[in-house]
């Protein structure tokens, strides 16, 4: 059975999206995400709105991430109606704690259609309550 094309415009910008984190390019990251978009963050601040102060995020993460970084979707969901659709993905990341330790999160992300392009909205990292 084939994929929607719209699930499929999805995937491929989110792969292209966790590849530019990988690669530390912003104008990559920002891509496709709306100039008011909506952030819920693991690190402070836990609420972001603007792409001015989700761009400004960025640097904390790569600080905190060994070279190369590790950004990689382990699953990833998407559901897709005419204008409105969210992706849900479990996702993995490396951090400098005490060496190099794995950190597994988990990601949503709500997208409208906008002149034809999906665009990113609302994004969402949080990680499991221990």
């Amino acid at each position: 059975m084939s994929e929607n094309p719209d699930v499929t415009a999805i995937r491929a910008q989110i792969e292209a999206w966790a590849a530019a984190v990988r690669a530390q390019d912003m104008p990559g990251i920002l891509r496709n995400h709306s100039d008011d978009m909506v952030m819920f963050d693991v690190p402070p601040p836990l609420h972001l709105r603007g792409i001015a102060a989700y761009e400004a995020s960025w640097p904390q993460f790569f600080d905190a991430s060994p070279k190369p970084i590790r950004f990689d979707i382990m699953d990833l969901q998407i559901t897709a109606g005419n204008d409105v659709a969210f992706a849900v993905a479990l996702m993995r990341c490396a951090v400098i704690e005490d060496g190099h330790a794995d950190l597994d999160f988990r990601l949503t992300v709500g997208l409208r259609k906008i002149g034809g392009q999906w665009t990113v909205t609302h994004e969402h990292h949080s990680i499991p309550a221990d």
